[in-house]
C-alpha cells in the first residue's frame, strides 16, 4: 500500500474513534475504567478526558511512526524493499487498537462488553496476520525479530522469520479458540509467550549452523 494510501486509512481510523469517544462522551462517568484483568473485571481506571482521548491519540502517536521509521532508516536496512507489507501490518496494529479502543469506550460507558474476550480476539486476529507476513519482512530495526544473529546475516533473518511466522499464525489460532473460554485462557497467553521467545533463542543456532564459528575463534589455538 503506497504511503499517502496508507495515512489516509490511519486518519479514517483516528477519525472514527474520535467519533465513538464524542457520541458516548454524554455517558462517561468521572472515573473511567481503562484496564480489565483476564476474567473481564476492570481493575484500572482513568479520568473521562483520558480515557476518550487515549485512543485517537494513540493511533495517531502510530500513524506517525509509519510515516517517520522509513525515513530514519539506516542504510541496508531500508523499510522500502517492503513498504507495501510494512504498511499492511502498521495499519492491521493501528486496526486492532481502533477495535480495542472502541470496545472500552463503548465498556466504559456502562454497555454489557466482553472486554477480554474481544481483546483476545484481536490480538489473535492480528497475530495470524503478522504471522502471514513475517516471512516476507526484510532486515530492519523496527519490525521483526531483531537479534544480534538476525541482524548479522540475511540467511538467518529469513530462516527465522520462516520459523515466527508459523509460530505466531499457531499461537493467534490458539488465541481466538481461547477467547471465549475462561478456563483456558491463561494457556493461550503461555502459547504467545513461547511464540515470541523461541524464535528469538533460535536465531542464535540457526546462526551458528549457517555462519559457522565467530572469525576470532577461529584463531584461538
Amino acid at each position: 500500500m503506497k504511503p499517502v494510501r496508507t495515512l489516509f486509512v490511519s486518519a479514517v481510523f483516528v477519525a472514527l474513534a474520535l467519533g465513538v469517544a464524542i457520541w458516548l462522551w454524554p455517558q462517561m462517568p468521572a472515573q473511567v475504567p481503562v484496564h480489565w484483568d483476564v476474567h473481564g473485571q476492570a481493575n484500572g481506571h482513568a479520568s473521562r478526558l483520558w480515557a476518550m482521548a487515549m485512543w485517537p491519540l494513540l493511533i495517531a502517536a502510530l500513524a506517525g511512526l509509519t510515516a517517520l521509521l522509513p525515513a530514519i532508516s539506516p542504510r541496508r536496512f531500508e523499510i522500502k524493499p517492503f513498504a507495501g507489507i510494512y504498511g499492511a501490518l502498521m495499519l492491521a496494529i493501528q486496526g486492532v487498537m481502533l477495535v480495542l479502543g472502541m470496545a472500552a469506550m463503548a465498556a466504559g460507558a456502562g454497555h454489557a462488553v466482553p472486554m477480554t474476550t474481544i481483546a483476545l480476539l484481536a490480538v489473535g486476529v492480528l497475530l495470524m496476520v503478522l504471522g502471514n507476513y513475517m516471512g516476507k519482512l526484510r532486515r530492519n530495526f523496527f519490525m521483526g525479530i531483531r537479534t544480534p544473529w538476525t541482524l548479522a546475516s540475511e540467511a538467518v533473518w529469513e530462516r527465522t522469520h520462516r520459523l515466527a511466522g508459523w509460530l505466531f499464525v499457531l499461537a493467534g489460532v490458539a488465541m481466538v479458540i481461547a477467547a471465549p473460554i475462561p478456563a483456558v485462557r491463561w494457556l493461550s497467553l503461555g502459547v504467545v509467550a513461547v511464540a515470541c521467545l523461541a524464535p528469538a533463542v533460535c536465531s542464535y543456532f540457526i546462526y551458528r549452523r549457517l555462519e559457522g564459528l565467530h572469525p576470532s575463534e577461529g584463531d584461538a589455538p
